[in-house]
């Protein structure tokens, strides 16, 4: 079981991550977890850049190391990246050393002070150890490109019904949810700019987030 949308209750829980980002810019942040990936990133790269919308692409460090020049491709088409661990582990089935350690060594391949935790599991002291150095970046809508249960339509859906300034929309550049995250995506970035929100991508420093 999972939410498609966060339930506000459950943010004052947990503090030390991010939700969303409100802005009076009408901006929304998407995001990409799971790459990269050598064919499905650069097609999602190509569908942004019609739509002239930015994003952030959260990188497994293992994706990362077998595909630099895809890390690459990402930032010079102006888009900026995060940590999503290197071997995309949960938080809440390993012990908090193996954990920390996992994050630890995801930086040699991807330089960024943003992380997210894969399936967005992460107990509270690992947050905690965390949070100096990076910040946490979960979610405020997911589209559920991942689960074959749903179409790209249902998928779209999820990704946009309750959408409004600030908010972090998450589909994912990996094979599981190809035959689904592509049709979606392009139905989003429509509806997206129709409707006058700015797609930006997440700034690397704490400062400014």
């Amino acid at each position: 079981m999972y939410f498609k949308h966060t339930p506000s209750i459950i943010k004052p829980l947990a503090k030390d991550l991010v939700f969303n980002l409100p802005n009076d810019r009408n901006a929304i942040y998407l995001t990409f977890d799971d790459g990269p990936h050598p064919e499905i990133t650069p097609a999602v790269l190509d569908l942004l850049d019609e739509f002239s919308a930015k994003a952030t692409f959260f990188l497994i460090g293992k994706h990362a190391k077998a595909h630099p020049e895809i890390v690459e491709e990402i930032k010079q088409r102006g888009h900026a990246i995060g940590l999503h661990g290197f071997n995309h582990l949960s938080g809440w089935k390993i012990d908090d050393a193996t954990y920390i350690q996992e994050v630890q060594e995801t930086p040699k391949h991807v330089d960024s002070k943003l992380f997210r935790p894969p399936y967005g599991r992460i107990t509270l002291s690992q947050a905690k150890t965390l949070k100096k150095d990076y910040e946490i970046i979960m979610w405020s809508d997911l589209s559920a490109d991942f689960d074959a249960q749903y179409s790209a339509q249902e998928c779209f859906e999820f990704a946009t019904r309750k959408v409004e300034s600030g908010s972090i929309i998450v589909f994912h550049d990996s094979e599981k949810a190809e035959p689904r995250m592509l049709d979606a995506l392009n139905l989003s970035l429509k509806y997206y700019k129709e409707k006058g929100f700015v797609m930006e991508a997440m700034s690397s420093t704490r400062a400014s987030l």
